[in-house]
């Protein structure tokens, strides 16, 4: 492991030295830095000009200022000595500062994306390749290369247009006609008609069940203003936590090993109290308060899956850490539908935003700021997402199929093993491996395709960074932003090499 980790590294450094070779001599010959000086005169425009001479190093040939940038990046590698810049800009600021202000709001646009893509379309592939040909799997078919083949900015155009400036509007008095849930009902039970499946008896008792189920829902959200003042509450915390436990164990172990459910069940009940007795502290907690409860909760979730498991207790064990941590993100949901009004009133009525990365000045608690940052993700991630949904679900889907036609799949079948060990312990993890590359190479994909997404909707990170230094010739930023992307697409290349290894015994890292 470890000589291939620094081999790797080594052969790392010289691509990256390569590629930021080219990458500067493109830059500083894309354009003219002087361009915008065009209509200024006098002894100003010789101030300006000498100023960007000297921060530029516009005196000197390429060959030098390409050297006197790798010396400033020098400084960041090396500990101790001059202080890090990673170089100036055009006006004599230095880089680095403006790069950790851009990056973290990228990251967190980015990861926020990639994770959400990855879940859903890894499940939804999954469940298309188990029912390959269905009305389900041509139904996703469709969907997947719709949004594959849609441009990014114009899909975010129309999210600004129909889930922030419409669905404002219509939060702002939250009213529907009988006629309007009728039909939202309707289209609820079409869509998981087709996703339940079945014969036709089955398809018209999921239809009837999930329409009157719906227009019910949102008849009774509506009659109790919930969409003015949501929250889960209590009752609902306590409903959701069972049907997370429950639905949990179906998924991953069925209901045939009756300790494993019993763990999974204690594990929701530990988790209630839990959120009981903490909830003086999470009235408005720190992100250390927060961390706390999350390692507290991993641990009393192994526990609770280690005493009630019995013969079961590694598989009991990791099926209540998932429960407990989701029992956990459903607390934290509850917490910022409680600062919706006060995030609401705030925002004038319009709580969903069309630009930016986070309200200026804006006032609150922890859970009005980070409602707030999560407003401001929605339109982003939505777009990034739904982009990337089709890719990973369209590859799943063809990984999945592959694994299931293989010898030791009917090997394992015809051993007795039930069909659900065989989908989760066999075929996912060999499916997972053309994934986690697709996984390394998306990563890095978003992370520099960040830049439509954050000029769209006017997001303050490392892409509008890289956009104001580009129109400017201004190769120090430029560079910084490029570091960045490729050095992410190089460590998670070799953190997905690593990863076939735990995934295929058949793979070494000699």
């Amino acid at each position: 492991m470890f000589y291939f980790i620094a081999k790797r590294t080594v052969i790392s450094f010289f691509i990256m030295f390569a590629a930021t070779t080219l990458m500067y001599f493109l830059t500083i010959s894309s354009g003219d830095p002087f361009e915008d000086l065009g209509e200024t005169s006098g002894p100003e425009k010789a101030a300006i000009v000498a100023a960007r001479t000297a921060a530029l190093n516009l005196d000197q040939p390429p060959l030098m200022r390409y050297l006197l940038w790798l010396q400033e990046v020098g400084y960041c590698i090396v500990p101790g000595g001059v202080q890090c810049t990673l170089g100036t800009d055009r006006v004599g600021n230095a880089v680095l500062p403006q790069l950790e202000n851009a990056i973290g709001s990228t990251f967190r646009l980015v990861i926020v994306a990639t994770v959400v893509a990855l879940f859903l379309g890894v499940l939804v592939g999954i469940v298309t390749a188990l029912r390959q040909y269905s009305t389900f799997d041509y139904s996703v078919t469709f969907i997947a290369f719709v949004l594959f083949s849609l441009p990014l900015f114009w899909l975010s155009t129309l999210l600004k247009q129909y889930v922030a400036i419409d669905l404002n509007t219509w939060l702002a008095n939250p009213q529907l006609s009988y006629l309007a849930i009728a039909g939202f009902g309707l289209v609820a039970g079409l869509i998981w008609s087709v996703v339940i499946g079945g014969d036709r008896r089955r398809r018209l008792t999921v239809f009837g069940t999930a329409a009157i189920a719906t227009s019910v829902t949102l008849f009774v959200l509506l009659v109790t203003d919930w969409f003015i003042n949501p929250a889960l509450g209590p009752i609902g915390i306590l409903v959701a936590s069972a049907a997370v436990a429950l639905g949990w164990v179906a998924l991953l172990a069925g209901f045939r090993r009756r300790r494993i459910t019993y763990a999974a069940l204690a594990t929701a009940a530990a988790g209630y109290v839990g959120y009981l007795a903490t909830a003086p502290l999470m009235t408005d907690p720190n992100w250390l308060i927060v961390l706390a409860l999350l390692v507290t909760t991993i641990l009393v979730s192994l526990a609770v899956g280690t005493i009630v498991g019995g013969p079961y207790a590694g598989q009991a064990r990791r099926i209540s850490v998932v429960v407990g941590v989701s029992i956990g993100l459903l607390v934290v949901a509850d917490r910022m539908l409680q600062a919706y009004p006060t995030l609401s009133a705030k925002a004038g009525g319009r709580p969903i935003p069309t630009t930016g990365s986070e309200s200026v000045n804006l006032a609150g608690n922890f859970w009005v700021i980070n409602l707030d940052y999560a407003l401001h993700l929605l339109l982003p991630t939505m777009a990034l997402t739904l982009i990337s949904f089709a890719t990973y679900t369209r590859y799943t889907r063809a990984s999945q199929l592959d694994v299931m036609n293989q010898d030791y799949i009917r090997t394992a079948r015809a051993k007795g093993l039930s069909e659900r060990t065989v989908l989760v312990k066999h075929a996912f993890r060999n499916a997972m491996i053309p994934i986690t590359t697709l996984m390394a190479f998306d990563f890095a994909g978003v992370l520099g395709g960040a830049v439509i997404t954050e000029t769209v909707f006017g997001w303050n990170g490392m892409g509008k960074m890289f956009v104001d230094a580009i129109g400017n010739v201004d190769p120090a930023p430029v560079m910084a932003f490029f570091i960045v992307v490729g050095s992410a697409a190089v460590l998670f290349n070799m953190l997905a090499d690593i990863a076939y290894a735990f995934l295929d015994p058949r793979i070494t890292l000699s």
